[in-house]
């Protein structure tokens, strides 16, 4: 399915027709009441260096999942997140992970930076403690039919955990 998604792109706003991604900008969609996944208030700068602090002390990387609480797409990534044993202690032992709000237009410019103008939501992006972009990834890769693949899931975090001086995953003991 990666490659046959129609996009229309029209006064700035990105909509795929097979609703797998939601669109970065645009009018609201309709309510539907579930608890918030991002913080529309936060400031993303900071939480991008705090994240950066920390992971550098855990010898982890940053996993920056942008998307907005309309999103049923970004609500489906974060609860498998949560709910799925093994992600969750990938997460847990591999990344800090900092959610990013694009609600109304808010963090353009970290959109634009990390090279995500044209990519439906939610998409994460991978830092090194440091601060290196590593990695920006369209979670509609990772969706299989009505949710995204716990397997795709698990690979992209494996393939992007930081690695020891020997190569291997500098957390993975399973």
């Amino acid at each position: 399915m990666k490659n046959n998604r129609a996009v229309i792109l029209s006064f700035g706003v990105f909509i795929t027709l097979h609703g797998h991604s939601q669109p970065i900008l645009g009018a609201e969609p309709s309510k539907t009441e579930r608890p918030p996944v991002y913080d529309e208030s936060a400031d993303s700068a900071k939480q991008i260096t705090e994240a950066q602090v920390r992971a550098k002390k855990e010898n982890k990387n940053v996993l920056l999942q942008f998307g907005a609480n309309w999103c049923g797409w970004c609500h489906k990534l974060h609860k498998l997140c949560e709910s799925d044993q093994a992600i969750r202690e990938e997460l847990k032992s591999n990344y800090v992970v900092a959610l990013i709000d694009v609600n109304k237009g808010h963090n353009k410019d970290l959109i634009e930076k990390y090279e995500a103008e044209r990519m439906g939501l939610p998409f994460v992006v991978i830092l090194d403690a440091n601060g290196k972009h590593l990695t920006t990834k369209n979670t509609g890769e990772l969706e299989e039919g009505d949710h995204h693949s716990p397997q795709k899931v698990m690979e992209f975090l494996k393939k992007w955990a930081p690695k020891n001086k020997d190569g291997s995953g500098a957390h993975n003991n399973h």
